[in-house]
């Protein structure tokens, strides 16, 4: 894997790290419907993200030397 793929790998992890904050943000909000779901895929969200970002720091070279 290149380093470049490790790079937009990781970016994907973080966004999905970012969107899990907002889902447990919105979970939280009695106004919104269906908070267990949410938290749940907020959960789902930042396990992807740690696989990703895994892979990338693994194969993928991100955050070593260029």
């Amino acid at each position: 894997m290149s380093q470049k793929a490790g790079v937009t790998l990781a970016e994907v992890g973080f966004l999905l790290i970012l969107f899990a904050g907002v889902w447990l943000v919105a979970a939280q909000i009695p106004a919104f419907k269906i908070p267990v779901q949410r938290t749940i895929v907020a959960g789902i969200a930042l396990a992807l993200a740690g696989v990703l970002l895994i892979i990338a720091t693994h194969w993928g070279h991100f955050g070593g030397p260029s």
